[in-house]
């Protein structure tokens, strides 16, 4: 029976082998490319290329491979970056509460007396390019690629750019004729894709888009938010605000709607990029993607209750939203409701998310929950997962909350030290090492940890009261 199966295999196999033999290589590459297999369709391709040096249509398929191959979503990666280089587009100097994100800090009430913090739950589930607010992964706006109108399989005279050497790059971008390509609706698209996303050659990619824009009397959408991409890259804001504004005029796109967004945080606009994203889901009603973003916005601005709504409002459209779920779980957390935070980072945990946050996270649920048989196990797999070092010093930190509550002050202190051996720039244990060691009598030693913290985080008000009343009891 065995042998059978084995026959049989080496049967099929050498079927398909004379099938692809007999293939079309040009066909036998688009399957490849529609199965995601993008190494070996730009291999097939380059074969195309070696007999036929001007076929465009291997040539197109192969940049568009190529690109397909390196390609990552351009909008999870622009992060706010906090700088002095975005002073010369600021409007106001002193903007007022809730119209600046710089000066959205929430505010909370002040103790008199030294007191540790309270565990705090970190991100479940992690953007990219962030690492203390929750995030998805899994549900991600694409770039829009509109259908080029690309034409039957024909073979037409090309440049010498065209041609492929084995051991030189794919194409020879110093030897293109931008102005020419940018006419041909059928390979400017690819190749601007090509030159941005595989070449990172901004500057010849905003010259296709820019000749491409004018050839088609500045009527296509696409090209401007193009151009747009192009000007945020090169830190011409509001060429690409304008440029953004003039594409929505003409066709109105979620992913306009969601660069727009992000070109006003660049420019510390926060009521202008709320106004972008109502309107979006004014064109596009209950859209996850705006409303994530304007979920995000308002987290941003401190303003959880209009945040935690529209978490639930994606929730209700993507059930599986991890990042939702995840806010929701951390809001009602620090609502003092630990047991339906615990009820939502279970979910989250259920759908396949593994790390180091989300069992941290499940740590402290069930540590404020009572459910002290599971806390410790959810931490040891915490620190099991963890390995930037961050991550370790708030396991560390929260693992010393444990240790408060079963009432071992050694064992508090020696996870702190851990938390500080991982992270020395942790403000918050600082404070909460002063004031173990002040409760065990060493003032002098918890002044200096006051200190320390105080240096480290000038915003954090624990250090600075707790500060004062050592000096002045």
């Amino acid at each position: 029976m065995i042998q059978q199966v084995i026959d049989r295999y080496y049967h099929d196999c050498s079927h398909t082998n004379t099938i692809k033999a007999k293939m079309d290589p040009f066909y036998l590459a688009l399957g490849l490319f529609r199965r995601r297999q993008f190494d070996k369709c730009a291999d097939v391709c380059g074969e195309i290329l070696e007999k036929q040096p001007l076929d465009q249509a291997a040539w197109c398929l192969k940049m568009r491979a190529l690109t397909q191959r390196v390609y990552v979503d351009d909008i999870e990666s622009e992060e706010l970056i906090e700088g002095d280089f975005l002073d010369d587009n600021a409007v106001a100097t002193a903007p007022r509460p809730g119209t600046s994100i710089k000066t959205a800090v929430p505010t909370t009430a002040i103790s008199s007396r030294p007191r540790t913090s309270t565990g705090r739950p970190i991100s479940g589930v992690a953007r990219p390019g962030t690492q203390m607010r929750p995030g998805s992964a899994l549900e991600r706006l694409k770039t829009a690629r509109p259908i080029t109108g690309q034409s039957a399989r024909a073979i037409r005279l090309g440049t010498a750019a065209m041609y492929s050497q084995k051991e030189g790059p794919f194409i020879q971008v110093s030897r293109l004729n931008i102005a020419k390509y940018a006419k041909k609706q059928n390979l400017s698209k690819p190749l601007f894709e090509y030159l941005f996303y595989h070449e990172g050659d901004v500057r010849n990619a905003m010259e296709l888009a820019v000749q491409a824009t004018q050839s088609c009397d500045f009527q296509d959408w696409w090209w401007k938010v193009q151009l747009a991409k192009c000007y945020i890259v090169l830190n011409l804001i509001r060429d690409a605000e304008q440029q953004m504004r003039s594409a929505l005029k003409q066709h109105h796109h979620v992913e306009t709607f969601i660069r727009l967004t992000r070109i006003y945080l660049r420019l510390d606009q926060p009521l202008s990029a709320v106004e972008i994203c109502k309107a979006g889901l004014e064109v596009f009603r209950n859209d996850v993607s705006i409303m994530t973003e304007l979920a995000r916005l308002y987290e941003t601005l401190n303003e959880t209750p209009s945040s935690v709504k529209y978490y639930r409002s994606i929730v209700i459209e993507d059930a599986m939203n991890t990042e939702a779920i995840a806010c929701i779980g951390m809001y009602h957390f620090y609502n003092n409701q630990p047991e339906l935070a615990l009820r939502y980072y279970r979910r989250v945990l259920a759908m396949g998310a593994h790390s180091a946050e989300l069992y941290n996270n499940l740590g402290l649920c069930c540590l404020y929950s009572q459910q002290l048989d599971l806390t410790l196990a959810c931490f040891q797999r915490a620190l099991d997962l963890a390995i930037d070092a961050p991550i370790k010093a708030e396991v560390w930190y929260n693992l010393s909350h444990l240790a408060l509550a079963a009432g071992d002050l050694e064992l508090a202190v020696q996870c702190l030290n851990l938390c500080l051996s991982s992270d020395s720039t942790h403000a918050s244990a600082f404070n909460n090492l002063a004031v173990l060691h002040h409760k065990m009598g060493k003032i002098n030693l918890a002044k200096a940890y006051f200190t320390s913290a105080k240096g480290l985080e000038p915003d954090l008000y624990e250090p600075k009261v707790n500060l004062e009343f050592l000096q002045n009891p």
